[in-house]
């Protein structure tokens, strides 16, 4: 190895040119994926809301007389969903609580 070779490798302004190159990359893919997913993000977002209706509806069934075998699983997790229970029952049509001994509006 020559004195140049290692002068090359460790050159400060080569690693800041790379650093530049790869900031821009990062940004340049950023960009591309916000564009690529952008006529997505409503179809995904509805999908979503759908899949957490259903688990709302799966969690809160029991306590709307309709049959739930995995009662004793979703028990506890009723708590942790109460406070998005108003928002999910106004989305479903209900214009007040389903549940007798809830009332949240």
């Amino acid at each position: 190895m020559t004195n140049g070779d290692h002068h090359d490798r460790d050159n400060p302004h080569d690693e800041n040119r790379r650093d530049t190159l790869r900031a821009w990359l990062d940004q340049a893919r950023s960009v591309a994926e916000e564009l690529y997913f952008a006529r997505y993000r409503s179809t995904i977002a509805r999908a979503r809301r759908d899949q957490d209706d259903l688990f709302m509806l799966l969690v809160f069934s029991e306590m709307m007389g309709v049959p739930n075998p995995a009662t004793y699983y979703t028990l506890e997790l009723q708590p942790l969903l109460l406070e998005r229970f108003h928002e999910w029952h106004t989305r479903m049509g209900m214009d007040h609580s389903p549940l007798d001994h809830f009332r949240c509006c």
